[in-house]
């Protein structure tokens, strides 16, 4: 990092010495060059100038006060590890916990802030959730945090200077952004290597706090919530809001993660997680099979006794859940959303969704019905040319399919709904149910189009349930 700066004084010099030089000593000045080199070492200058942190903050504060025993497993914590407490702490929209100095210049003036994120409260245990502070407070103890404002400012100060560089065609300055450019490389590299190496020993203290029993139970599932976070907030909570309701936040990821779909779609990206591949030289965490390695190999084996959720570590979290919230958006508006319960998503959300959409296409609808759907599967894009767009939305050529996919699982549904069967919309899972039959519409299309479902199979499935001549819209002309 001192190497970057001095590297930049060192250019920023000679570029202001060559025209001083061909004037001193030549008796003469090239203009063009002379503006060139000043303008050169100018953006250097003004590129390495370090910054203010400005910080904003990154979700709920949380205090003493209002939760009591979080606190207190945090000075727990902080006493195991010979730590004092942040200053500040966060509840954040995410899967993940990290602890940071911010504000001040270069780390100079900052204060600890330690950051937890909702979905990681609800996918650990307490014991696991002591695990993974005690890793985040070894940032604290092996000085990790008071090097990273260097690293990041300095990585920040590299980017702006090759920026500002490049903007600039002219073949002194392409020479100018070389140097740079090399010790980008290197910088990167070395500092993602440090970086590994802080993960482990943030690891090994942990391991002496917490037991590894403890540090691996908490590593596989809050790696499994951070696969499913994302999906379930663009699945399952954005279209709630945007129908104008707020549902409970944490209740609904519980669910979500633990969802038969859910966890039969992380399957893969889990093996792929914990696979033993070397480590990218410029990856700042080593590969999660060297971190369980490295702590299951630990002679650190406290016995990990059952411990409640981490989630019941906070209190009054419906109203932290809609302060967080509003933390992600307008707060008046959030504040003028409606409290609506997983259980009534269904009927409340979706239903008039699929109703609308439906609806548009009655004429297309109208003559097919549950058996006809393996025929209509097997050329979705052509049949859903035919259907209108929804309002204010365009639909690609190459999404025609699915968007007929969902249309014609739009239609089931609601049909399904009209004959009696009972919807079933929790996050992770969808599906209707009469007398134990159960039917999952938005399955239905893409596994036939897919071949995972044999046409003969649902075509039978739809005369036993009795619903084979059922028209999947109402006639519009009646």
């Amino acid at each position: 990092m001192v190497g970057f700066y001095l590297l930049a004084i060192a250019i920023v010099g000679v570029l202001f010495f060559i025209p001083y030089a061909e004037w001193a000593y030549g008796g003469r000045l090239h203009l063009r060059l002379a503006l060139v080199c000043i303008v050169s070492g100018g953006i250097v200058l003004w590129s390495v100038v370090p910054r203010a942190d400005r910080f904003v903050p990154p979700g709920v504060p949380l205090d003493s006060g209002e939760q009591p025993k979080l606190f207190e497993v945090l000075r727990d914590v902080a006493n195991a590890t010979r730590q004092a407490m942040p200053a500040q702490v966060y509840l954040v929209p995410d899967v993940n916990a990290w602890v940071a100095n911010r504000g001040g210049i270069m780390g100079f003036g900052s204060r600890r802030v330690l950051g937890l994120g909702l979905g990681l409260l609800t996918t650990l245990k307490v014991a696991e959730l002591r695990a993974v502070l005690a890793h985040e407070f070894g940032h604290y103890h092996g000085g990790d945090t008071k090097l990273g404002p260097w690293i990041y400012k300095t990585r920040a100060a590299l980017g702006r200077t090759l920026v500002s560089l490049a903007k600039r065609n002219s073949l002194l300055q392409m020479l100018v952004e070389l140097p740079f450019r090399l010790y980008g490389w290197l910088f990167l590299r070395v500092t993602a290597a440090i970086s590994r190496r802080q993960e482990l020993n943030a690891d090994e203290l942990a391991l002496r706090t917490a037991g590894s029993q403890a540090l691996v139970g908490g590593l596989r599932p809050s790696q499994r919530g951070a696969l499913a976070f994302g999906p379930y907030w663009s699945s399952e909570v954005a279209p709630v809001l945007g129908a104008g309701f707020y549902p409970p936040l944490a209740k609904g990821f519980e669910h979500f993660i633990s969802a038969a779909p859910v966890a039969e779609s992380l399957t893969e990206p889990l093996e792929q997680q914990f696979a033993s591949d070397p480590a990218d030289p410029y990856d700042t965490h080593p590969p999660l099979a060297e971190r369980i390695a490295a702590a299951e190999g630990n002679r650190e084996r406290q016995q990990l006794d059952e411990t409640p959720p981490a989630l019941s570590l906070l209190s009054n979290v419906p109203d932290l859940e809609v302060r967080l919230l509003a933390h992600l958006g307008d707060e008046t508006q959030i504040r003028s959303l409606q409290s609506l319960s997983w259980d009534e998503v269904g009927r409340q959300v979706y239903l008039p969704r699929w109703e609308k959409l439906v609806g548009q296409d009655s004429e297309f609808l109208a003559k097919e019905t549950p058996s006809t759907l393996p025929e209509r599967a097997r050329d979705l894009a052509a049949w859903g040319a035919k259907l209108q767009e929804p309002e204010g939305a365009q639909i690609a050529l190459d999404q025609r399919d699915r968007f007929a996919a969902s249309t014609l699982g739009a239609a089931l549904a609601v049909v399904l709904v009209q004959e009696g069967w009972l919807l079933h919309a929790l996050p992770g899972e969808l599906y209707l149910d009469r007398n134990g039959e159960k039917i999952s519409p938005f399955e239905v299309v893409p596994r036939l189009a897919a071949g995972t479902l044999n046409p003969e199979a649902w075509q039978q499935q739809c005369v036993t349930a009795g619903i084979a001549a059922l028209a999947l819209a109402g006639d519009p002309a009646n």
